[in-house]
């Protein structure tokens, strides 16, 4: 039967080299015309592009033309080449060769391949010509494909159950020591608690071994995914499902999520699991698994900590605590610079300590729930202060050093805080960040405002840097509606009152 080929090269540049390098041997290929010719190139290109190029290359209209002669087997056109294009989701049953000469591994592979083993009349297969070495990369890109794709590309089943059995050893092994059979029960609530307990078993490790888990599972999943039809894919889909629900957890808990499923959803994927034999990557909210309220940190109360203190899966807890803090100094450094680097400092300077084996896993939690009161005690301070927001934050950047809080009294650090505040909600702008005018009068102000208080020069340097440091913060959350256009003409007139430092 006549059938059509298409050849994949590593740039534009060689598509074109080698477009004139047939032609040359096969002249009568060649057409300007669109509609005419044997071969043709298909990609994009620029207006900076060369002539050479600028032949070849067109917009959509050519490229639809090109694809509706490619894939009518009628139309004479029988070769292309390609760089990107066509590549995935381009099908023509009648194309049975394609020659590689690009680099390609992985989704983009496979898709690249089954291009030429589409079914088509007395077409058995397709032909791919290699001539770069894709085959390790072939090998690597099995473990990524479904069992419809693995037909197509003629994967040997038995090697899969072997990765697939290699991958699971590993994961068991890593599990050793710790009792997963109650993810096996009836029951959703014991399931869930055995997933919880997993992770825990797993944060006792080092954090080498943790990724190492999360690795394995991964690939464990992959491979197992192409054997899941075979008797031996049966035979552990709920152990592997059980691993894929501890590493997709672990996870959530070290990323977040914005959507987490509810108990509901939860058990609804379990009874799937254990209805359907299916694997699923359970995800499990590890509060209500452990029967906790979800908390806002701002408000923790004793009652709270004192439950997670309780809690006999100590590694679990340690890095729930850990996560509620490290939200809390995310949201508390948009909005207060020294707060959040107090925090962050604190919070690495505790994990380091028990990384170090320093402290123990409890005295860590002890760390981190004082560390939560503290956040919550400097709330309550704050609030008694009479500041907004941008003043407290204006009010911790001016008193950070000692010798200055030894030299002012609170009033008086309240009463720079507000006046700061104001000047710069008066002169700030979205694009401040950006613009080196209006940060260098900002600078002057700033500079007027600490000589008008008397702040202490030996510290007014540091103090200016946090300032603007702070500023920035600012101008990116309450300047939207604000602009400094009169701001050139006033710092003019005052320029010569500028307080050095």
């Amino acid at each position: 039967m006549s059938g059509k080929a298409m050849i994949v090269c590593m740039s534009r540049k060689i598509c074109v080299d080698l477009y004139d390098a047939i032609v040359a041997l096969r002249p009568d290929w060649h057409s300007d015309d669109l509609n005419k010719g044997k071969i043709k190139v298909v990609m994009t290109g620029s207006a900076a592009d060369s002539e050479r190029l600028q032949k070849h290359v067109g917009g959509k209209q050519r490229r639809d033309t090109l694809a509706k002669r490619m894939k009518d087997n009628s139309d004479p056109l029988k070769l292309v080449i390609v760089r990107d294009m066509w590549l995935t989701g381009f099908d023509v049953p009648s194309l049975n060769t394609m020659y590689i000469d690009k680099p390609m591994k992985g989704h983009n592979l496979m898709q690249a391949i089954a291009r030429v083993n589409r079914v088509f009349k007395d077409k058995e297969g397709g032909v791919v010509v290699d001539y770069i070495g894709i085959l390790e990369s072939l090998k690597r890109a099995l473990n990524q494909y479904t069992d419809s794709d693995r037909k197509n590309t003629g994967i040997d089943t038995s090697a899969a159950i072997a990765v697939m059995k290699e991958k699971l050893e590993i994961v068991q092994s890593m599990m050793h020591g710790f009792d997963y059979s109650g993810y096996f029960s009836t029951s959703a609530r014991t399931r869930m608690r055995t997933i919880a307990e997993g992770m825990n078993f797993i944060l006792g490790k080092d954090e080498k071994e943790q990724k190492d888990f999360i690795q394995y599972a991964t690939e464990l999943g992959k491979a197992h995914g192409l054997v899941s039809a075979t008797e031996a894919g049966k035979a552990v889909t709920m152990e592997v499902g059980y691993f894929k629900a501890v590493k997709a957890s672990l996870i959530k808990l070290q990323h977040g999520s914005k959507t987490p499923p509810s108990k509901h959803v939860i058990e609804q994927r379990i009874n799937q699991l254990l209805e359907r034999s299916i694997i699923s990557e359970d995800v499990i909210d590890v509060f209500q698994t452990l029967g906790l309220k979800q908390p806002e940190i701002s408000l923790l109360d004793e009652h709270f900590l004192q439950e997670v203190k309780a809690l006999k899966t100590k590694n679990l807890a340690r890095e729930m605590l850990k996560k509620l803090l490290e939200g809390e100094i995310k949201v508390m450094s948009r909005t207060n610079l020294v707060k959040s680097e107090l925090f962050s400092e604190k919070l690495k300077r505790s994990l380091n300590k028990y990384r170090n084996q320093s402290i123990t896993n409890a005295e860590v939690i002890e760390e981190l729930i004082r560390m939560a009161k503290q956040i919550r005690k400097m709330g309550e301070d704050e609030a008694k202060l009479g500041l907004n927001r941008d003043e407290i934050a204006f009010y911790y950047a001016l008193s950070k050093d000692e010798a200055v809080q030894d030299f002012y009294d609170d009033d008086t650090l309240k009463t720079i805080a507000q006046e700061l505040t104001e000047s710069i909600r008066k002169n700030v702008t979205i694009d401040f960040n950006i613009r080196e005018q209006a940060q260098a009068m900002m600078r002057r102000t700033i500079r007027r405002l600490l000589k008008k208080y008397n702040y202490p020069p030996d510290q007014a340097e540091d103090a200016l840097e946090i300032v603007m440091k702070q500023v920035n913060r600012m101008s990116g959350n309450v300047a939207e509606n604000l602009t400094y256009d009169g701001m050139l003409a006033q710092q003019a007139a005052e320029d010569s009152e500028d307080y050095k430092l």
